[in-house]
């Protein structure tokens, strides 16, 4: 009889149980095992010993290709998926299980099976963009998918010294003339380049069309080592006052000490700023770009959908346009256009866009222009008059918040909540504007131009009236 093994690495543990190595290497990733007690990777014979066989091959699903997790965790990103967002690959499920946000079940190192209930967990988590831009580098190509720009644009970006590879990868380009050295760049680096180069247009660099040359080609390189910045691109990086990074460096000792200029006009290293501005909170890592949500009305029904890096632009007067535009899909531009083509166009029930109040818009939106960029995006633009645009109704049905003028004005027992304009929203039990009362109403838009107008001219006449005037 040959002497008892006293030490087990994952091999010979799976098979002493008689399970799976991957129901093993499983078990010892999610805590299901006790820690190696024996060095790195092993396992004393008592330890093996008292493991429950059964809770270890109970605990294995799947596991889950490489492959099928990519996709899985694309979905996760939003369907469509996001403009900016290129999609997942089987390699990348490879850099997350390094990071150690997966464990490696088995397959190749590179293009890991992993398991996939972790998978799923990981999909649901709301910072996984922001996960995949810490953790995943991109190859050229999906580095210009992820800066949203043209192949030739991010090959500018290079050129300029703009952005530097953290790692490459040897593919087999049968095609081409077989193994190349792939560069890579990280996620985190590509979502800050449009904060830490705010002198470039990259809306406009994001719309070049195709066949065009591109705007950066006439740009020079940056200098090794000369990648510098004055307080005044420190302020504007951070979108702060020139003032507020003075007071910054006095304050703070750790702040980035001059690599060059002037007493009065010091430069920086622009990397070494970042670090700092990261460090103390002044900038955060965009990791998605805003969306707008749209749930637009139509003969069958509510269609809801999204547009990507918004821009709405609200007009001051009444005789003129808003307009909405944002970067979408081939299908969701095409539902638009179908929407929207009637005489008199589509109803907006509600407009949910970054930094705006949600508004509506009860008829008139068209489709007003289609734009398709070198690098395939597609750009829309909406418009609707500016005098039906008001503020979007939490009800069920939603649509605009009307506000309804009296020309008497309400009496104290009115119980509906009144406006700044001097409107009310009546409710039924009012006895006054109420469903019995038959009230004579000015009705217009809450939140929109009359609304607002209405507002201003009443708080002008109560503050003449207060001072006397």
């Amino acid at each position: 009889m040959g002497k008892q093994r006293e030490f087990y690495d994952e091999q010979a543990a799976a098979g002493r149980l008689g399970v799976p190595v991957a129901a093993w290497r499983w078990a010892a990733g999610s805590g299901l095992v006790p820690p190696a007690d024996a060095g790195p990777g092993q396992w004393s014979r008592s330890a093996v010993d008292a493991v429950d066989a059964e809770g270890v091959r109970a605990a294995l699903r799947g596991p889950m290709s490489a492959g099928q997790a990519a996709d899985r965790l694309t979905e996760a990103l939003g369907q469509p998926l996001p403009r900016c967002r290129p999609r997942v690959t089987a390699a990348a499920v490879g850099h997350l299980v390094k990071a150690g946000l997966l464990v490696w079940l088995g397959g190749e190192a590179s293009c890991p099976d992993v398991h996939p209930d972790q998978l799923a967990a990981l999909a649901r988590r709301r910072d996984l963009p922001a996960l995949l831009d810490r953790h995943v580098p991109l190859g050229p190509d999906q580095a210009a998918i992820r800066l949203g720009v043209r192949r030739v644009d991010y090959d500018q970006v290079v050129r300029l010294g703009w952005i530097t590879p953290v790692a490459s990868v040897m593919i087999d380009y049968k095609s081409h003339g077989g193994w190349t050295k792939v560069p890579l760049y990280s996620g985190v680096d590509l979502a800050l380049l449009p904060v830490l180069r705010p002198g470039v247009d990259w809306e406009a660099l994001r719309t070049v069309p195709a066949g065009r040359r591109s705007p950066l080609a006439g740009l020079t390189p940056v200098a090794p080592g000369r990648d510098v910045v004055l307080l005044a691109e420190v302020a504007r990086i951070a979108r702060v006052g020139r003032a507020a990074v003075v007071n910054w460096r006095r304050r703070h000792s750790d702040f980035p000490a001059p690599v060059g200029g002037t007493d009065v006009h010091p430069e920086f290293d622009r990397s070494a700023v970042a670090t700092w501005l990261l460090d103390h909170d002044k900038i955060e890592i965009p990791s998605q770009i805003p969306s707008a949500t749209l749930l637009l009305g139509g003969a069958d029904g509510a269609t809801r959908l999204r547009l990507d890096g918004p821009l709405l632009l609200l007009a001051d007067d009444a005789q003129d346009e808003d307009h909405l535009a944002g970067w979408t899909t081939e299908d969701d531009a095409n539902t638009l256009a179908k929407l929207t083509a009637g005489e008199f166009g589509a109803s907006l029930r509600r407009l949910t866009v970054p930094g705006a109040a949600p508004l509506a818009v009860p008829g008139e939106v068209r489709l007003i222009d289609l734009f398709r960029n070198g690098s395939g995006g597609l750009k829309v633009t909406l418009a609707w008059p500016a005098a039906l645009r008001g503020a979007a109704s939490d009800s069920q049905a939603r649509g605009v918040v009307r506000h309804g003028l009296a020309y008497a004005g309400p009496g104290e027992s009115c119980p509906c909540k009144r406006h700044a304009c001097g409107g009310v929203v009546p409710v039924s039990w009012c006895a006054e504007h109420g469903a019995s009362a038959e009230p004579v109403l000015e009705w217009h838009p809450g939140g929109g131009i009359r609304c607002a107008h209405l507002a201003r001219s009443r708080s002008a006449a109560a503050a003449s009236a207060s001072s006397g005037v």
